[in-house]
């Protein structure tokens, strides 16, 4: 049976970082498979720590509508390692006020293996098993061009740095970290800035205000943003490359 993207986390919560669909008062936050670069809880926050590997990038994989579960099930069965970054919402449940998790981006999914294992993954005969829509497929590079084939673009590849902020931040279970388009945000002044204290103490990002709230929006590529939560003024700074253009 389909999944949906629209609804919770149903039944195997495995499927998606081993966390519980419905937690009550606490929510988790998000974690990588065992088999991912780790994410570990400290003092100061979440703090990522990947074990680089030369050949390994973190190739971005498009979803065909309401089959993530599947998607990430069908990944992991292969042996490689995969990120769904989640969304944590608050809902009404017989008068209580519950946390749920659901997929943070429903089309999108993250891959962290070498070139050779994703162009296998993407060749299997059962991604086109249901329905014949293919269950996975390239999200390209729309900015760059393959050198052998000018017309062709390449599958769009996320550099490490910018993953591991993009992990940082989509693993706070906040309620208040929302996707966002760009039509919905207005830079302040275009700033880079890092966050300083609290929850999202080492996020970097771009100061924007969205309805009405000073939030910082972490851009992973061209129509994949992610908001934090309310950002005060004094809990961030300009970023020094701003200061070197300036």
């Amino acid at each position: 049976m389909e999944d949906s993207a629209n609804q919770p986390l149903m039944a195997d919560a495995s499927l998606y970082n081993g966390q519980p669909t419905d937690t009550g008062s606490s929510c988790p936050s998000a974690r990588l498979t065992s088999c991912t670069p780790s994410i570990q809880n400290n003092k100061d926050g979440v703090s990522v720590e990947n074990v680089l590997d030369a050949n390994k990038q973190w190739f971005v994989l498009r979803v065909s509508y309401g089959r993530i579960i599947k998607a990430k099930a069908f990944i992991e069965a292969k042996g490689l390692e995969c990120y769904v970054p989640l969304r944590y919402k608050e809902v009404r449940k017989h008068g209580k006020k519950r946390i749920i998790t659901e997929p943070l981006l429903s089309s999108f999914l993250f891959v962290y293996a070498t070139a050779e294992q994703v162009d296998y993954l993407l060749q299997d005969k059962d991604i086109k098993a249901f329905e014949n829509r293919a269950l996975l497929s390239y999200y390209y590079d729309h900015t760059s061009h393959c050198e052998n084939a000018p017309t062709k673009n390449p599958p769009l590849i996320i550099a490490d740095i910018a993953m591991d902020n993009f992990i940082r931040l989509t693993s706070i279970h906040n309620p208040h970290i929302i996707p966002v388009t760009s039509e919905n945000i207005k830079y302040k002044l275009g700033d880079e800035v890092v966050i300083t204290e609290g929850e999202f103490k080492d996020i970097h990002g771009r100061v924007t205000r969205i309805a009405g709230q000073q939030r910082v929006v972490v851009e992973l590529f061209d129509g994949c943003l992610v908001a934090t939560a309310y950002i005060p003024k004094e809990a961030m700074k300009i970023e020094i490359v701003n200061r070197i253009r300036e």
